[in-house]
């Protein structure tokens, strides 16, 4: 066999190697990436129990249940023989323990600035399965996109919380702040950090909000995106409190599963953008 003939097989081999992976992602961004990709033929089991409404195609039966986001299904993932398992921090050490079943990559974002350590997740998703050129493609296309939405909002002043039980969180998102250009408001001398472990907190009460006067109050609730519907955030009821407090701030309540549960994704950014744009 000629060289140039051998170079062309094995490159003939590697595109095979990469077209019959046999993937589950515990990362619900990886799967709309995938999905956008028009790689989905390549994801044999996620984690059903906890989709989003905007992931709801996955609940098919072609699609294996692993288990959930925290507590994942080792026999249930042993069982459909993966070639490769995605896992995040959220699966602690029983994602790492994935291993002793199929080669792992722990999904995430690099440090630094947002973009281009979210172009760099995107294609080394996209090398798996062999889709460099369209994800550069879809992602250049988000680009302009984001840029057009950040011409139309950029400068607003807003505050972005986590509802939690009847509780609220100071949260920080490099969507809004760095791709939006939307400006956190100056927060009161009462709101301060907690430490719980290695997580810092900044908790704040309806009176702290009231005192920083957002445009836009941005409400991500974890109550209502892990199911404890009893426990979320009754809109309407905080909307008619900031009122009655003198405030006019409007209450933009985001998707619960889409913020709290998924992101990093070339559907979940963009819809994550949307959201915020439309709400002002």
């Amino acid at each position: 066999m000629k060289f140039k003939q051998f170079l062309v097989m094995g490159a003939m081999l590697a595109v095979q190697a990469h077209a019959s992976e046999r993937l589950i992602s515990y990362d619900l961004g990886s799967i709309d990436t995938l999905r956008v990709l028009q790689a989905t033929d390549q994801l044999v089991g996620l984690p059903k129990q906890a989709l989003p409404q905007y992931l709801s195609e996955f609940s098919e039966a072609q699609y294996s249940d692993v288990g959930g986001l925290k507590t994942p299904n080792a026999e249930a993932v042993a069982e459909i023989a993966p070639s490769l398992i995605f896992i995040t921090a959220r699966q602690g050490e029983q994602g790492v323990a994935l291993k002793k079943i199929a080669p792992t990559e722990m999904v995430g974002l690099a440090e630094g600035d947002y973009w281009p350590a979210f172009e760099e997740h995107v294609m080394k998703l996209a090398s798996h399965v062999e889709k460099q050129n369209e994800a550069r493609a879809v992602l250049d296309a988000l680009k302009a996109d984001l840029r057009q939405m950040k011409g139309r909002v950029a400068g607003e002043q807003v505050l972005m919380v986590t509802h939690n039980a009847g509780g609220f969180g100071v949260r920080k998102d490099p969507i809004a702040s760095e791709l939006l250009g939307l400006e956190q408001v100056q927060l009161p001398d009462s709101v301060k950090p907690v430490k719980h472990g290695t997580r810092i907190f900044m908790p704040l009460t309806v009176e702290d909000i009231v005192a920083s006067n957002p445009k836009v109050l941005y409400v991500v609730d974890r109550s209502q995106a892990i199911g404890q519907t009893d426990k979320a955030l009754d809109v309407d009821a905080l909307q008619s409190q900031l009122k009655q407090l003198g405030s006019d701030t409007k209450v933009a309540y985001l998707t619960p599963g889409l913020w709290y549960l998924s992101g990093n994704g070339l559907e979940s950014v963009k819809l994550q953008a949307q959201e915020l744009a439309q709400a002002l």
